[in-house]
């Protein structure tokens, strides 16, 4: 079953997962890029600051889900947005023709996306900028509390076969992106966010990682699964003086396009 993206609870943390992306960028060094995309842009709101970067670049964001693509529509008009799989963009977009290209938190949910690198390099010029962001942290309760709870009865029947996000760890990227004929700069952070109330981490997850299994449940379930996974998660993350530290490692990848990549 298809999940549905719900761009308002996704920006109910928008500092949070705003702030890789700018860390992402500012290791980016393109000075006057003509064309910059950016995959999975989401509602809009991180695309907004490539067009203000870099004003005199037509800038093109892409996501799946058409629920995003509405939201960034109406609200950044200076951006023009697609809806398009990733996979699909990167079949049809002509080799060596965008500047800057940008994926932030997406590549996850494709799976074997290494294999996608490849088409993802040949679309960038050669000089230009391949940069992408993911998370490292589905060994973390988040994802594992779950996972298990999921996998248990009643919810196992409706579970199995969801799309479940994965990454690997920077060395892995920046091989194969050095393969690639790239010069590569990969690292990993994580951070520490700080969110209030006793059921934060479960509103986290809300937006992003629980999104399948919340698509997936029948109604009569749901309600159920959820008070559940409320209670594992505030066990796991307890709460101080009304405050729940989330560790969130992300890991990095900044490559320029190099002369080895042509065909």
């Amino acid at each position: 079953m298809a999940h549905a993206w719900d761009p308002d609870r996704y920006l109910a943390y928008a500092d949070e997962r705003g702030r890789p992306f700018l860390e992402l960028l500012a290791r980016v060094r393109a000075e006057a890029p003509t064309y910059v995309v950016d995959l999975g842009c989401g509602p809009g709101n991180l695309t907004r600051l490539l067009a203000q970067r870099w004003p005199e670049a037509r800038v093109v964001g892409v996501d799946s889900s058409e629920s995003m693509i509405a939201a960034a529509r109406g609200s950044v008009p200076e951006v023009d947005f697609e809806t398009a799989d990733v996979r699909e963009w990167a079949a049809g977009v002509p080799a060596r023709s965008v500047d800057v290209l940008v994926s932030n938190a997406t590549l996850q949910w494709v799976p074997g996306h290494l294999d996608l690198l490849p088409a993802l390099v040949r679309a960038v010029r050669l000089g230009g900028w391949f940069a992408f962001q993911v998370p490292g942290n589905f060994d973390q309760p988040s994802h594992v509390i779950r996972a298990e709870l999921a996998a248990e009865e009643p919810y196992a029947a409706h579970t199995q076969g969801l799309a479940t996000p994965a990454s690997h760890d920077p060395v892995v990227y920046l091989e194969a992106l050095q393969g690639l004929g790239c010069e590569v700069d990969a690292w990993e952070t994580t951070y520490l966010h700080v969110l209030s109330g006793q059921d934060a981490v479960f509103e986290w997850i809300s937006g992003t990682s629980l999104r399948p299994t919340a698509a997936a449940l029948p109604e009569d379930l749901w309600p159920r699964f959820a008070e559940e996974l409320r209670r594992r998660l505030a066990a796991a993350y307890p709460a101080r003086k009304g405050r729940v530290v989330l560790p969130f490692r992300r890991v990095f990848c900044v490559a320029r396009v190099g002369e080895a990549t042509r065909p």
